[in-house]
């Protein structure tokens, strides 16, 4: 289980979050929502540790992520992959070998610097892209891909870390409705299937009341709301976006599988 105690971030006297205060329950799908500057990208790189809270405290389980330093942070960051939006993939690199950098928080430094993978581990990583109908790219630049397939490979990336938590931000704002779907179907699909954990910044509501089991809205850095999909009314969205409400309300989530359904790939072995 995750727990945010009174977690605040501070820039230059300025909350960017203020005194968020969370569980999430191993399993569940988290949509993370709010305008602009509202303070989502600032709460998951703190959970992830690339950014430390000003006051507050981040716990999974027994462990206090706040404290960790050196080889315990390190693994940390392993058990929490983060998935970006601007895919953060070395686009000179084959699109195995970029998810083989999964791997990298595995091994010790020297043998991922010189990508010493075992056959297993490339096993692997070809099941991870297999899954997201990516495999028969895996020779293939990441900078030639599009920008829907080269997150796909930032999530297989993720994957063959081998995470209890999959921290997604804003992974299809610069996509197609296509490639929308298909990354959120990839998303649902681990959460539901392998049991992971996932955490979604997302700016529509349309996808996070269809795709997510619970709802955390932020505002000015604050959490002000938290409960079901179901629970989000059209007034309460117009609170969290204010004037942005009329371009992010819906209320039919077209691209949303039912529970249960399952989308178009399915993970090696489930």
């Amino acid at each position: 289980m995750l727990r945010l105690e009174g977690v605040t971030k501070s820039f230059a006297g300025k909350h960017a979050v203020d005194n968020a205060t969370l569980t999430v329950p191993v399993g569940q799908m988290v949509g993370v929502i709010g305008r602009s500057g509202a303070g989502k990208s600032t709460l998951l790189r703190m959970i992830n540790r690339l950014g430390d809270p000003t006051s507050g405290r981040i716990l999974f389980g027994d462990t206090d992520v706040t404290a960790l330093r050196g080889r315990p942070l390190r693994a940390w960051r392993a058990r929490c992959a983060m998935i970006f939006q601007q895919f953060n993939l070395a686009g000179r690199l084959d699109v195995l070998t970029n998810v083989l950098m999964g791997r990298a928080f595995h091994m010790p430094p020297s043998r991922a610097l010189l990508k010493m993978w075992t056959d297993e581990e490339k096993a692997q990583a070809l099941s991870a892209l297999e899954s997201l109908d990516m495999a028969r790219m895996a020779g293939q630049r990441a900078e030639t891909l599009s920008g829907g397939q080269q997150q796909r490979v930032a999530i297989a990336r993720a994957l063959v870390q081998e995470p209890d938590i999959v921290l997604a931000d804003e992974p299809i704002a610069s996509l197609d409705p296509r490639n929308t779907k298909v990354v959120m179907d990839a998303l649902q699909h681990i959460n539901r299937h392998l049991g992971i954990t996932v955490i979604c910044n997302l700016h529509s509501l349309d996808l996070a009341r269809g795709y997510c089991d619970r709802l955390v809205g932020m505002s000015a850095g604050r959490v002000v709301f938290d409960d079901a999909p179901a629970a989000l009314t059209d007034a309460t969205a117009r609170d969290l976006y204010g004037l942005e409400a009329g371009d992010v309300i819906g209320h039919a989530p077209p691209m949303a599988l039912p529970a249960g359904a399952q989308p178009g790939f399915a993970l090696a072995g489930s």
